[in-house]
């Protein structure tokens, strides 16, 4: 599991998320990272569906491919899951502030990521298991 994070703290003139950059920057990194093809399953998010994005999907077809999800389709998103277990860790955590709420999210994903099982379970939830 490879993520990337950003904290929204509503200053003048910062991003309030990701834009289809930051995405394919992600898909960049994680193919070299992996150095293989790589299986991608996204929502309907706006970011996903502009023209550049696409464009670059197009380009990037000898490794990467993509299944677009329907408009929606929560039980569908492995994504859910590990938002999940996510909310789950920081359930009672009263945050002094946004600092501390940011490095307990952080720490919760970290955590997930080195569990595989936790991951292939929220795979495993969707139904959309690939064999092999």
């Amino acid at each position: 599991m490879l993520y990337s994070f950003h904290v929204y703290r509503g200053r003048k003139g910062e991003k309030k998320g990701f834009t289809w950059q930051d995405y394919r920057d992600l898909l960049i990194r994680a193919h070299i990272q992996l150095g293989g093809p790589i299986v991608l399953v996204w929502d309907n998010l706006r970011a996903h569906l502009m023209p550049p994005m696409q464009e670059f999907i197009e380009a990037s077809k000898d490794w990467l491919t993509v299944f677009q999800l329907p408009s929606y389709a929560p039980d569908l998103n492995p994504q859910e899951g590990i938002w999940s277990l996510v909310k789950r860790t920081i359930g009672n955590l009263a945050a002094a502030n946004l600092d501390q709420l940011a490095r307990a999210v952080k720490r919760s994903l970290k955590q997930i990521q080195y569990r595989p099982h936790l991951i292939d379970a929220c795979l495993a939830a969707t139904g959309l298991i690939m064999d092999g």
